[in-house]
């Protein structure tokens, strides 16, 4: 007799272990709280934060009594309005990529981020951070089954789709009321005691601009605005200014541009080895949030406040917030200058000066790699 056959097939997976590492499934902090952020501050600035900045560029167009202008004007707007409208699929889109899905996973991430950023509905909504809870677990349930059947064009969807509404359905309602709450909390505190909260929310809000994870998306998610949103902004922009400054020594312009117009988030791996680099920053940020609630009053909404300079985009959403409230005039652009630009920079040069004099800052330690 000849040797039996055998009709078994060797498995695919070994174990549970390796299936998550084909599939590129990471449960990791980094994974969710850097790159996933990171990926929803891309889509918030891709769709909220542009949208706002074309609005407002159209706004001011239509002033122009020009029948072609207005036109133009007219058809900025509704870019604008129409790129704010998409801002759930944006971020679903931007985490999906983040986390390295399928094509047809992260098509659906795009339609829960859109029904995850407006569930509950009136008076609140879950808003970017409904979307990112949602939108990550349908594209990590997504991932496990994309392209494990023969029918993965229904199946893909049919667990992508369900397990996102589902979630959003669950999660969206109290994410939406606890949002609301500490949003309004933290802007009415900074009403109420402008000092120390100005303080408070500069140098947190910087820090965390530094740290990476994304400033732009926390600040959108809780809904931060008002001088609060100020605040915020003047944290992030003496974060980017100032370690742009207290650097140029050792970066020169490259330095400077980098991360006073890029982010100082390039000063991470120096700040692990050298921690007390971020002191000049940090202190510069304490004395400017307050300067922005107290002197200034400036106002900032929602993910611009968390941009700083980055391609000028923290100024340019303080620019659209008081022209909204009709704060707008020459002391509030003398604000602008002061707190995102010339105080920062001359606050960060004198500390990290007076900590290279003693000897706490060394040349090279603030010297960007690559």
């Amino acid at each position: 007799m000849g040797k039996s056959k055998t009709n078994s097939k060797p498995k695919k997976y070994k174990d549970f272990k390796s299936f998550l590492k084909a599939k590129d499934i990471k449960f990791s902090a980094k994974t969710y709280f850097v790159d996933a952020m990171g990926g929803m501050a891309q889509g918030l600035f891709a769709s909220l934060l542009i949208g706002t900045i074309l609005s407002t560029i159209g706004k001011y167009l239509a002033m122009v009594d020009v029948e072609a202008i207005g036109r133009l004007a007219h058809f900025i707007t509704k870019a604008g309005s129409l790129a704010s409208a998409v801002t759930g699929a944006a971020i679903g889109v931007g985490i999906a990529a983040a986390l390295k899905a399928p094509m047809l996973v992260m098509a659906c991430a795009a339609v829960v981020g859109q029904f995850a950023n407006a569930y509950p509905g009136k008076p609140y909504a879950a808003g970017p951070l409904g979307v990112f809870v949602a939108v990550i677990i349908a594209v990590e349930l997504g991932k496990m089954v994309s392209k494990e059947t023969k029918v993965d064009i229904l199946v893909t969807p049919i667990v992508t789709l369900g397990f996102g509404f589902l979630s959003g359905y669950l999660i969206c309602p109290p994410i939406a009321i606890a949002m609301n709450w500490l949003g309004t909390f933290i802007n009415e505190a900074t009403k109420l005691h402008p000092f120390a909260m100005g303080i408070v929310i500069s140098v947190v809000v910087g820090i965390i601009l530094t740290l990476p994870i994304s400033s732009a998306a926390i600040c959108a998610s809780i809904g931060i605005a008002g001088i609060a949103g100020g605040a915020a902004l003047a944290g992030c922009c003496a974060q980017m200014v100032g370690f742009a400054v207290a650097s140029y020594r050792e970066n020169k312009w490259g330095g400077l541009v980098s991360q006073g117009l890029g982010t100082s988030m390039l000063q991470m791996p120096n700040i692990v080895t050298h921690p007390q680099i971020w002191i000049p920053a940090t202190l510069a940020s304490a004395i400017t949030g307050p300067m922005a609630t107290m002197i200034f009053k400036l106002e900032c909404n929602g993910v611009a406040a968390g941009m700083g300079t980055c391609g000028l985009v923290g100024p340019i959403g303080c620019f659209s917030a008081m022209s909204e409230s009709g704060t707008l005039n020459w002391y509030a652009w003398l604000g602008m200058f002061c707190i995102c630009i010339f105080t920062p920079a001359v606050l960060s040069l004198l500390f990290s000066e007076i900590m290279r004099k003693l000897g706490w800052i060394k040349e090279g330690y603030m010297k960007l790699q690559g």
